[in-house]
Parts: C-alpha cells; sequence; structure tokens
C-alpha cells in the first residue's frame, strides 16, 4: 500500500475520486470530467494556467476535420428514426428468422443489427426497433421484461458492425488507424455478438414455449424484401464508397444525410418537409452533447498525460505480468467497471492511449485492440447507473429498471463469452481487413 502515500499517485486518485463522486451525486458525465480534470490539474499547475490551459485543450480537441462525420452521421440516424425505416426492417427480418422459435425475439436482434449498422446507433436502434416490437411481443405472449432484455443487449450490435461513430473516434484517438479498416474489422465481432444474443432467445423460447410466426406468404416475401432494399443499400452504398476511394469516412457522412433524406422524404414519404426543422433540431442538441463529451475527455486526457498518468499504468500492469493474455484480461475487466460508470465516447478518448501503448509494445494489433476496447465498452450502455441503451429500452417498453436486472442475465453472460473470443482470437476482427488487403 506504499504506492498509495507516493506523491505521484496523488493527481491519479484526485482526478479518479473527484470524478467517482461528482457521478454519484448524479452530475452530468461530461461536467464531472471537466470538474475532475481542473481539480487534479490544479495541483500540478496554477488555478489560472489550469483554466486557460483545459479550455485550450476542449477546442483543439474538437478541431479536426474528421469529426465532422459526427454530427452529418447523428442527422442521417435521426431521419432514420423518423422515416420508417426501423417498420421495413422488422418487416423484412421477419422473412429471415420468423420461422425459428423465440421469432419475434430473434426479429428484434436481427432488426437492431441492421437499423444499428445504418444508424451507428445504439439508442437510436433501442427506441425505434424497441418501440414497435414491445407491442408484438406482449401480444405474443412475451414477458415484457423478457422482451426489453433482447432489445437492450442487441441494441449495440450496430455500434460494432459499420458504420459507427465511435469507431471514428478511436481511430482519431490511436493515431495512424483507417477508418474504413475499423470499419471492415467490426462486422464478424458484431454478427458474433448478435448471434449469440439469439442462441440465448432460441434456449429460453423453446423452454417457455413462445409462439412461431406464421409462414408468410411469396407476395409478403417479395413485398417486404422490396421495401427494406433501398434502406439496406445504404450501408452498401457508404461502406463501399469509402473501400473503393470514392469518398472519405467524412464525407461519406454527408452522402447519408443526402441518402436518408431522399429515401425518407422521397421514397418512404413517412418524413414531411415541416417535420424537418425538428429533427434537425434535435440532432443538433445531441452532437453538441457529444462533442462537449469529446473536448472535456481530451482535456482530461492531456491532465493524464502531465500527470504521468499512462506511464504509472504502464509500469503498474508489467510488474503484474508481461503475459499479453494475463494484461489482456485485467484491461478488460477495468474497462468493464469503467464502462458501468462513462460513455463510450470519453471512455475511448480517455483510457486508449493509457492502454494501447501497452498492448502494442506486447504486440497486439491497435486493430485488434480497438474492436476489443469498442465491444467491451458496449457492455456498459447495457448497465446502471449511465447506461443509455438500457434507460431507453426501459423507457419504450415500459419496464421498470428494477424488474429488468434479472431477464438481462443469460444475456450479460453470452456478451461477456463472445467479448473473450474477440479478445483472444484476433483473426475474428483481422480476418477482413487482411482479406482485402486494407
Amino acid at each position: 500500500m506504499e504506492w498509495l502515500l507516493n506523491w505521484e499517485w496523488f493527481v491519479p486518485l484526485m482526478m479518479f475520486s473527484s470524478f467517482f463522486i461528482l457521478v454519484f451525486l448524479g452530475v452530468p458525465i461530461s461536467f464531472s470530467i471537466g470538474i475532475s480534470t481542473i481539480i487534479s490539474a490544479s495541483f500540478m499547475l496554477p488555478l489560472e494556467t489550469t483554466m486557460i490551459v483545459s479550455g485550450q485543450k476542449i477546442a483543439t480537441g474538437l478541431d479536426s476535420f474528421s469529426l465532422l462525420a459526427i454530427p452529418f452521421f447523428i442527422l442521417a440516424g435521426s431521419l432514420m428514426n423518423s422515416g420508417g425505416i426501423a417498420t421495413r426492417l422488422i418487416n423484412f427480418s421477419q422473412i429471415l428468422v420468423g420461422r425459428i422459435p423465440g421469432s419475434l425475439g430473434h426479429v428484434n436482434v436481427m432488426a437492431n443489427m441492421m437499423f444499428g449498422s445504418i444508424s451507428g446507433s445504439a439508442v437510436a436502434a433501442a427506441a425505434a426497433v424497441g418501440g414497435t416490437m414491445a407491442p408484438l411481443q406482449k401480444k405474443a405472449g412475451y414477458d415484457p421484461a423478457y422482451s426489453a432484455a433482447i432489445n437492450v443487449s442487441s441494441c449495440i450490435t450496430g455500434l460494432l458492425i459499420p458504420p459507427s461513430n465511435v469507431m471514428i473516434v478511436y481511430a482519431l484517438t490511436a493515431g495512424g488507424i483507417s477508418v474504413a479498416t475499423l470499419f471492415m474489422a467490426g462486422y464478424i465481432p458484431g454478427i458474433l455478438m448478435g448471434f449469440g444474443i439469439m442462441a440465448i432467445n432460441y434456449v429460453i423460447a423453446k423452454k417457455r414455449n413462445y409462439p412461431v410466426s406464421e409462414k408468410p406468404t411469396l407476395s409478403l416475401v417479395v413485398k417486404y424484401a422490396l421495401d427494406a432494399i433501398p434502406s439496406l443499400l445504404m450501408v452498401v452504398v457508404v461502406i463501399g464508397g469509402i473501400l473503393g476511394g470514392v469518398f472519405t469516412a467524412t464525407e461519406a457522412s454527408a452522402i447519408a444525410v443526402v441518402y436518408t433524406f431522399v429515401l425518407s422524404v422521397l421514397i418512404y414519404r413517412e418524413i414531411k418537409l415541416s417535420d424537418l426543422p425538428k429533427i434537425i433540431l434535435d440532432s443538433v442538441v445531441t452532437t453538441a452533447i457529444v462533442l462537449f463529451l469529446i473536448g472535456v475527455s481530451v482535456a482530461m486526457s492531456w491532465a493524464m498525460t502531465n500527470a504521468d498518468i499512462p506511464y504509472m499504468v504502464n509500469e503498474l500492469l508489467i510488474s503484474v505480468s508481461d503475459n499479453l493474455i494475463v494484461i489482456l484480461l485485467i484491461i478488460n475487466i477495468l474497462l468493464l467497471i469503467i464502462g458501468v460508470f462513462m460513455d463510450m465516447t470519453p471512455a475511448v478518448l480517455i483510457f486508449t492511449p493509457i492502454f494501447l501503448p501497452i498492448v502494442k509494445e506486447l504486440g497486439m494489433d491497435p486493430v485488434h485492440f480497438g474492436i476489443m476496447m469498442i465491444f467491451n465498452l458496449c457492455i456498459g450502455l447495457c448497465t446502471p447507473p449511465v447506461g443509455s441503451a438500457l434507460f431507453v429500452g426501459c423507457s419504450v417498453s415500459g419496464v421498470k429498471l428494477q424488474n429488468l436486472i434479472k431477464p438481462m442475465l443469460p444475456f450479460f453472460a453470452i456478451l461477456l463469452i463472445t467479448l473473450l473470443l474477440v479478445t483472444y482470437i484476433p483473426q475474428l476482427s483481422l480476418f477482413l481487413p487482411q482479406l482485402l488487403g486494407i
């Protein structure tokens, strides 16, 4: 315990203790990060200097062309959320998995995988897909808490199946990593996550004897497929354009907005021009929250670097073991704890500079580490006290949080098992990028 009394550990202890105290007091995450940064940095620099430098770091942290992708993808997600895309993807999912036991649960997972991959937002998927599926599952005799658990645990798949905002943030933080490479690396882990949840749903549905959907007619199959194709083509346009070198990830986000606008307003006609001001305003508010989180996270990262925290953590972990298997297990445990209290974006910005140099030194590919980290932090979106997907899932299903914990446990178990597979089998992440030569 002597290291606790060492002055070099005083600043890290002040930073993290003040952050967790503020979170437990109910202070918003972004303000908790900013305040704890100023408190800890003030022990290293004069208060006036700390305030000036922190402000500069927040501003410079947002001065990146690549970050323009975030507001565009958020706007595209908002348009999708209101544009009737979720309903069409749910209908299409019924064609694919509607005849498997626990069919409505599988439809929920498949729709979340497709909608999440198109919108890049777990919260949007939980709201759009869950809001539509909850009444259907209740009518079919599903336990509402169980239905909500399926929705919450599967909505996070879209953060691994591209396009994904958090992958763009990781690429910027890690430095020198292609967004296209990260996008392709996320496909197999994201699909594996979804199939794992479907496997648990299959077992539970068989045990509870949940009904199977009626076999659709050929005309219905054709109708649902044709309705869904324009939505699914957006992924082909965005990812295909990036891989083909037609446009960058940032430019692809603008293409996604134009494509979604045409799809929702002109083809599906679910959005009226009079609805656009509210959709844009909601997107601006969400963008402001995300970008402020990014700014204060960059400031905290600066304070941590100034206090030599990455070096100290490196020394501490290496003193425990120099075995990559053990180090990855420890990092995964730490990230799971971090994900409970911190949103994904600031967690990636703050802890990538700490953990990435350690695993790179031990021979781990930074793309593989990025997928592992994002997968891990996705689980935090399903846990209180800051799990945004969890609270949205409760809201759209009308299920109280305390009633959702027990049904979530089997899904947490499969998510952790899948996380270990992604952690210790690098080819799950690296196969597609290597196959495509990127």
